[in-house]
């Protein structure tokens, strides 16, 4: 995801017609549109619910202006990511972005750290749903189907009427493509969905999300992001705030910050040769030196592209240096993939 507005976590997307490589086109070149109905929603109310959310998670939520969202991690006391969400200021309350593999865990760590704090937490995800649309003609596609949207930022959201239906317009934060989602009411999913394919958007399942995902080299929580993982090992740094003030983990991601310790790196790996298993290890002069965590063939129109991304010590991540695991050539990538995506539209 990450998500999410496409983080790289379509939850529940719509089921895989077969054709994924025209599903991947539509998702590089024209507009692909897919259900999130098992992301959580939680939603934050009290007084104290900046306060106190600023004091969970990476990012700064103290100063998140209304209409507008971030991308943190959830960390314990060893600085070990025990999640990842999005955040956005709906004025009145904190809307909780998540996958739904990851609402026990959070929702049982917010209890936990709530004590005297004017901070109610409420799973709202029975009452609010999402769709997913991806792609360079999503906006297009979006005003072709009523939806007169203003041009938006990544993740600045926008309450609006639809039909006389209230729905959120939310724009993604994939910097690779231009994606969107809409949170509404599940009784008006399909009233939304029939629109989006009378506007020209293509219903696109799973595995061609999971492809944009990891061309786009955007890390799945539970896959490439770890409980053992540090933030700084997984580049994401739009997750971090370096002067928000503490935050749970807070002195240990400030410690590497400062010493530059941090041994391993979030990286992309073009492939030669058979795609390896996830979580097959990288060796050299016979020490695991990094893994890989996911993998794909990417169905270009030049020709499919085998790629996978993964870890690798820091001091080794030269794009282009090179590494054998079994017959399988990996090349260092930087992230996302070269000569994908058409950043024409953007």
């Amino acid at each position: 995801m990450a998500s999410t507005v496409f983080d790289g976590n379509p939850a529940s997307p719509a089921p895989d017609t077969g054709d994924v490589r025209s599903e991947f086109e539509a998702l590089l070149s024209g507009c692909g549109f897919y259900e999130l109905s098992s992301r959580v929603k939680i939603a934050l109310t009290g007084g104290d619910r900046m306060r106190w959310l600023n004091g969970m998670v990476t990012n700064n939520i103290r100063d998140l202006a209304a209409g507008r969202g971030i991308y943190a991690f959830l960390l314990n006391p060893q600085g070990h990511i025990l999640g990842d969400l999005y955040a956005y200021n709906r004025g009145d309350s904190l809307m909780i972005d998540s996958d739904q593999s990851q609402s026990e865990k959070l929702l049982a760590t917010f209890d936990h750290y709530i004590i005297m704090d004017d901070v109610e937490v409420a799973n709202v995800s029975d009452k609010l749903t999402a769709i997913g649309l991806t792609g360079p003609k999503s906006r297009a596609v979006l005003r072709a189907g009523g939806f007169e949207i203003p041009n938006l930022v990544p993740l600045q959201f926008l309450d609006m009427p639809w039909q006389n239906v209230s729905m959120t317009v939310v724009r993604g934060d994939n910097a690779s493509v231009e994606s969107y989602e809409l949170w509404l009411a599940p009784d008006t999913l399909t009233s939304v969905r029939d629109a989006l394919t009378n506007a020209g958007a293509m219903p696109v399942g799973a595995n061609a999300l999971e492809l944009l995902r990891v061309a786009s080299g955007i890390p799945r929580y539970w896959q490439d992001i770890r409980e053992r993982d540090l933030p700084q090992e997984t580049e994401q740094q739009r997750a971090l705030h370096f002067s928000k003030g503490c935050y749970i983990g807070q002195e240990i991601v400030e410690r590497i910050r400062s010493r530059g310790n941090v041994h391993r790196k979030f990286t992309g790996f073009e492939v030669e040769g058979a795609l390896r298993a996830v979580g097959t290890k990288i060796q050299a002069d016979g020490r695991d030196i990094g893994e890989i965590t996911s993998v794909a063939s990417l169905p270009l129109a030049g020709g499919d592209r085998s790629v996978a991304l993964g870890y690798i010590r820091r001091e080794l991540a030269t794009p282009g240096k090179q590494f054998q695991v079994g017959a399988t050539r990996l090349s260092i990538a930087n992230l996302p993939f070269s000569e994908v995506f058409r950043h024409e539209d953007l």
